[in-house]
């Protein structure tokens, strides 16, 4: 008889180490199983997120962030920093540093609440029976629940397959050594302008080629507006309308073939980013029929169960916006909804962030969807260079907009781009979340000075009530 247990999750990024951390919170038996090798070869947890994504990114957004600002700022503010270069190797070193600790921190939590690691492969087989294939061979294991937790994978394009570390994707983008003089990117959202951001900052000529003539369709018009334009000082090349249609090595690196409305072009770069999006990583995943949509997503109810008794699916390879904390809420709601609790998501109140300098961040609902949903609303801004603590920061550009329910004064929506502005989102979410109005944030005092005093002034401006910016019409 195979090993059994209350609940088996199968991926341990942040949605599935989460799940499972949850699960034996609830005093469920639990297991994890995830296959992951760091580059020594060794298992480690925490999946795309913590390995090769959104902590390792954030490490080196961090890092050229500071270097740029010392570049460009550093004598203004009174700091003369002599001899200032890059080591590039000791920002990776430093990047791996903080992967390999919150990694094994995992690990270690996993061993604090009771949770199983199960290293290996895990394929999911009738009767909720997972077949671990791993370093000491293939073993089965049962289970009362199962979760499916595997996440999402880059999409590759014949245009321009990966190449050494010559064309990469995300991962072998944060690995690089040396910075490029020219870089390509393919793709301008949100993982393809942080890394261009990066690689900018440290002194690569970047160009991104974009397909979609829009930039950052999924964003507010107005902070896309306001990023495009912030971009462009900083020097990134952004090409909207651009189909790569090829891609060759050559002895000066790469000569990406494109096309556009004027017609067909090439240019050579000394190394390309394909950044394009990601794909649910559901092949082969199960050995039975696990219903799935045209682009491979898992198909779920409302509350992350399949159309299989006791499996459930949850993060980026089901519907909805592939990000790291809905996954994680998917999988904390689930864990509790598989012990007889009950599990909330709000799906309206997911925050978005993309970590440029400076930072997009935005939840609910845009200016031009309640345009579309016929729903009237009132809007109000406030701009950053109108802050004191901004200024002090010599970090005066965008601005944070807020939109109100016309009839209820309800928050519908906040979006900002500015510094730090994925620090001051969680005001919005958790006004949204309260059903809070644009009346109870401009009756909530702010500290002064601070960055969030944006967030109460853009609140003040939904009913013409500014005090440090001019009122524009409420409507």
């Amino acid at each position: 008889m195979s090993e059994q247990y209350d609940v088996v999750v199968i991926g341990a990024g942040p949605g599935g180490y989460v799940a499972a951390i949850r699960a034996a919170q609830n005093g469920l038996k639990t297991a994890c199983v995830e296959e992951w090798l760091d580059p020594n070869g060794e298992h480690v947890l925490g999946g795309t997120c913590l390995n090769v994504g959104c902590i390792p990114s954030k490490a080196l957004l961090e890092s050229s962030e500071k270097f740029e600002s010392l570049r460009l700022h550093g004598a203004e503010e009174g700091i003369v920093a002599e001899g200032l270069h890059l080591d590039v190797p000791a920002m990776i070193h430093r990047k791996d540093k903080i992967v390999t600790e919150l990694t094994s921190g995992i690990a270690q939590l996993f061993k604090a609440n009771g949770v199983t690691w199960l290293k290996g492969r895990g394929t999911l087989l009738a009767d909720k029976q997972i077949r671990v294939s791993g370093p000491d061979g293939e073993r089965i294991v049962g289970a009362q629940s199962v979760i499916i937790a595997t996440g999402s994978v880059p999409v590759n394009i014949p245009p321009a397959p990966l190449t050494g570390s010559t064309i990469v994707d995300n991962t072998g983008a944060l690995a690089w050594n040396t910075v490029p003089q020219s870089l390509g990117v393919i793709g301008a959202g949100v993982i393809g302008l942080e890394l261009g951001s990066v690689w900018r900052r440290l002194g690569a000529e970047v160009t991104v080629l974009e397909a979609v003539d829009s930039f950052l369709p999924m964003a507010d018009a107005a902070i896309a507006k306001t990023a495009a334009r912030e971009f462009k000082k900083q020097g990134l090349d952004i090409r909207l309308g651009t189909l790569v249609t090829g891609t060759e090595i050559t002895d000066d690196g790469v000569l990406i073939r494109y096309k556009d409305s004027q017609g067909e072009h090439s240019m050579t770069v000394e190394r390309l980013i394909v950044a394009v999006g990601r794909l649910p990583n559901t092949k082969n995943i199960a050995e039975i029929t696990l219903p799935v949509d045209a682009r491979g997503f898992i198909e779920i109810d409302d509350h992350c169960r399949t159309s299989i008794e006791g499996v459930w699916a949850i993060g980026d390879c089901v519907r909805g916006p592939m990000l790291a904390h809905k996954a994680s809420e998917e999988g904390i709601a689930v864990a509790d909804r598989i012990a007889g609790k009950i599990g909330h998501i709000n799906y309206d109140a997911v925050p978005n962030v993309i970590y440029t300098h400076p930072e997009i961040s935005w939840v609910g609902k845009t200016e031009e969807q309640l345009k579309e949903e016929g729903v009237a609303y009132r809007v109000g801004s406030f701009p950053m260079a109108a802050s004191g603590r901004a200024k002090a920061m010599n970090e005066t550009a965008g601005m944070v907009k807020l939109l109100a329910d016309a009839q209820t004064d309800r928050i519908l929506g906040l979006h900002m781009i500015g510094v730090r502005s994925s620090e001051l989102l969680a005001q919005g979410v958790i006004a949204i979340e309260m059903q809070a109005t644009a009346e109870d944030l401009q009756c909530t005092m702010f500290a002064h000075p601070t960055l969030s005093e944006a967030v109460h002034e853009a609140a003040l401006s939904a009913h013409g009530l500014a005090v440090h910016s001019v009122n524009k019409k409420a409507r």
